[in-house]
This record gives C-alpha cells, structure tokens and sequence, in this order.
C-alpha cells in the first residue's frame, strides 16, 4: 500500500482560472508565473512573481529539477533513493547531506514532542498494510503480539547520525519522511527562490509555505479543510513569510471500516483518534508539517507550550467537529 497524500490545504485566492505556466498581470506591475503538476505523490503548485518570464521560467525549472533531485534522495518509494537503501541494507556510508539534514531535524521534533514524531514507524505502517491487504483480515487489527513485535524496532534515538554514515542500532527497523519529507522540500525550494530573488511567492509541494505577500500587500489565502466534509473548506487563514501544514488520519486509512489510518503511536503502535485534524501554521514548511503530524498524536495540553514556545498557532478539530486554536 503507497500512501497517496490528499490535499487537505487549498490556496482559496490566488490566480484562479489562469492556465498552467500562464501569465497575469497583479497590481504592483510584477506579473504571476503559476506551474500545477505533481511531486512526491501529492498535488504540487508553484506560483511566483517576476517581471521577466524568461526568468520566471527558468526558476520554475530549477525549482522542479531540485524536488527531482531530493526525491531520488528521500523517496521512500524510489529502490534507488538514498531512503530505501538506508532501510534495506540496515546503514548507509557517505550518506547525501539532505537525508543526514532531515533526519536530524526529525530528532530535533522529536525531542521537543517527547517521541510523538517518530520517523521509525515505517514497521507499523508495513503491518497495518499487510493485515489489511489480506482478504481474511481481522477487522480489529493485527494482533496485539504482532504490533508488540513491530514496536520493538521503533526509536528514533536507535538511528545513529553522522555525516560519515547512518545506521539503525536495531535490526528490522526502517525510515519514513512522509510525515516531514514534504514540509522539508517545500522549504528547499523556497530556499532557492530567495536566493534568486523571488520576493512574493507561493510554494506547495505537498505542505504550504509562502514567501512574503502577495504583491499588492495582502497576505496569501488559504483554505483549510473539513475532515468531516473533505473537499470542502472549513476555514481560510492568511500567509505571509509563514507555513501550513494539515495532518488527519481520515486522509489515508487502511479498512473499511475507516478505524485504523496512517499516523502511528510510536509507544503503543496504535493509530491516531485524538483528533480528526491538525493543522499548523509555523514559520517553516519542515516545522508545521512534523508538528501537525506530533500534535495529532498528543494531548491538547501537550502540545500547548510548543505551540506557545516556538511561536506556532494550532489548529485542532476534535473527535465532534469543535475547532479549537492554539496560539503563542
């Protein structure tokens, strides 16, 4: 089973109509460079302000070749990447920087959420998928013995880092980035775009992040989904020079039933039922989509004085469709 990421977060008032790679004037007399397409398994959209479209073009470009380049990289999915030779062979020597750069800023998330984000739960994930690929599956889940067993090669602190290898400390485990892979290239390409001069831009590959405003002074807009009625939007926010990113177990489920989905419990290898969904707005693509993803897992008032200490607002919808927002 290959997690197929669902849009969860929609850009609610920006360029509406335009044609993929298409032109329109804004009021500031830049003009509005919009690509839509596909990366790392999720809808992607890349809108950019320059007055050159020859320029223009040539960044949509760049920015595209370097998801390529990360992807064969961190693709959990790729036998060649870097990820599923990591997970194969147990180690990998001479590791490319981006996937010791990722992993280390997924132990930073998961020191400062007490092990809630845990990038080690692709055991669990390959359970759950097995149990319920089979046409005789026990509607209650794997076994309890098997989801012990499964847990038993979960840890993050048993991934050992160094820029001259990585290595598992325990034998069967393995590395997903689903919860921050995407979050991490949105903010490489942002990366890019500043460094070329792109003022005002909108970047989404999979998570949200927005480089300053829009043109003529106002924030970006933003819808955020109704877990309850998918497709629809249940609230819109404004971004400026800030991230979203939505995490809810109703987007990836695996039974009929719709009772277990894809956000794991690393200590108890049960899947997610705080929440219907989180979204966090935080001040990287990399920081909101770890957190939304930690949050989902954690108490309210777990997450509080995180959102509060790194400048966060957090947005949880609860089991009975109340929305309720904490900020810094």
């Amino acid at each position: 089973m290959r997690l197929n990421r669902r849009r969860f977060i929609s850009i609610t008032a920006a360029a509406g109509g335009l044609p993929l790679l298409g032109f329109a004037p804004v009021a500031s007399g830049t003009r509005l460079r919009v690509w839509s397409g596909a990366a790392l398994g999720a809808d992607a959209k890349l809108q950019i302000h320059h007055p050159d479209p020859v320029v223009a073009e040539r960044l949509i470009a760049a920015s595209l070749a370097e998801v390529d380049r990360l992807e064969a990289i961190l693709s959990l999915y790729r036998v060649d990447s870097a990820l599923a030779r990591l997970n194969r062979d147990g180690a990998i020597e001479a590791p490319p920087f981006d996937l010791v750069r990722i992993l280390s800023e997924a132990r930073m998330y998961a020191e400062a959420t007490g092990g809630a984000f845990d990038v080690t739960v692709q055991p669990l994930w390959d359970l759950y998928a097995r149990h319920f690929a089979a046409s005789d599956a026990a509607p209650e889940g794997p076994p309890s013995a098997a989801i012990e067993r499964a847990v038993a090669r979960v840890g993050e602190a048993a991934i050992e880092i160094a820029p001259a290898q990585i290595r598992f400390a325990r034998p069967g485990m393995s590395v997903t980035l689903n919860g921050i892979g995407q979050g991490y290239v949105t903010d490489r390409v942002v990366e890019l775009l500043r460094a070329n001069g792109i003022e005002h831009a909108l970047v989404d590959m999979g998570e949200i992040r927005a480089v300053g405003d829009r043109p003529e002074g106002a924030p970006w807009s933003v819808g955020l989904e109704d877990p309850r009625s998918p497709g629809q939007i249940a609230e819109s926010i404004g971004l400026a020079n800030r991230a979203v990113s939505t995490s809810g177990g109703y987007g990836t489920v695996f039974d009929p039933g719709r009772h277990f989905n894809h956000i794991f419990e690393p200590a108890s290898g049960r899947t997610s039922w705080r929440f219907l969904s989180v979204s966090v707005e935080a001040a990287t693509a990399t920081e909101a989509d770890a957190l939304s993803t930690a949050f989902a897992l954690m108490p309210r008032s777990a997450a509080a004085p995180i959102v509060k200490a790194r400048g966060l607002v957090a947005h949880f919808v609860e089991p009975d469709g109340a929305r309720v927002v904490e900020r810094a």
